[in-house]
């Protein structure tokens, strides 16, 4: 097994990622971010864009888990979605490269057969991270011979399982196959959700917005507390 990989068993991988419209959007903020998730005792991080993946490789000495999300008027894939994205990943220093390997059509009109094994050809030292909605897509991934799978995008395709929930269920099916490495990735807010995705058989688990996104984070506090004064009274003291 590639060291880095191994390296990642059981451990948290820390996604520092940031939109556009987010106070927190810009390579020097997902640094820092990231710097801060290396000193909290993240074993990687997931990083998205050229500039973010080489401002993050200067910052940190984890292993980087790059992506580039781009979005095409012909397609609904938009994680690393064509060979120009995947040199641009890998030239800005990322080590693993994270790819959508679903099942929807790809802007290019590539399987994602095809696109696998140019990523291969071109670049067999960096390995390649499926990020997948289904178990299907998983499985195919696994035939592919990917490195890793993620159960990214379970949830944010039309066709996979909709929840708010971390997709236990999805990892633990492709878990249990014993082929491929698997990463649970998306919904996880508390460090119990990890926990319950290890013991359903991920390899490592992958956190982002519970950790680098406190706009996302203040919402998730107000939603729960709006209201309160509306439906309570207030304890005094006697």
């Amino acid at each position: 097994m590639n060291a880095m990989i191994k390296s990642l068993r059981h451990g948290c991988i820390v996604s520092c990622q940031a939109l556009e419209d987010e106070p927190l959007f810009g390579a020097s903020h997902m640094a820092a971010m990231a710097v801060a998730a290396e000193q909290g005792g993240a074993v990687a991080i997931r990083c998205n864009s050229p500039a973010d993946i080489a401002a993050i490789r200067q910052a940190v000495s984890l292993p980087l888990i790059g992506l580039y999300k781009r979005d095409y008027d012909n397609s609904d894939v938009y994680i690393t979605p064509t060979m120009e994205e995947v040199k641009a990943v890998v030239e800005a220093g990322a080590h693993m490269v994270a790819i959508d390997a679903t099942s929807q059509p790809r802007p290019d009109g590539r399987t994602i057969a095809e696109f696998i094994a140019e990523i291969k050809a071109v670049y067999p030292q960096v390995p390649i991270v499926a990020d997948i909605s289904t178990f299907e897509e998983g499985v195919h991934a696994m035939e592919l011979a990917v490195d890793l799978i993620s159960t990214t995008l379970s949830g944010y395709t039309p066709y996979s399982e909709q929840q708010s929930e971390p997709d236990l269920a999805l990892v633990k099916r492709l878990a249990d196959l014993n082929r491929t490495l698997v990463l649970a990735e998306g919904r996880i807010w508390t460090p119990d959700q990890c926990l319950e995705c290890l013991r359903a058989g991920a390899y490592a688990t992958v956190v982002g917005t519970a950790i680098t996104r406190p706009r996302e984070i203040t919402k998730q506090f107000v939603h729960v507390i709006r209201g309160f004064g509306e439906h309570s009274q207030p304890t005094r003291k006697k």
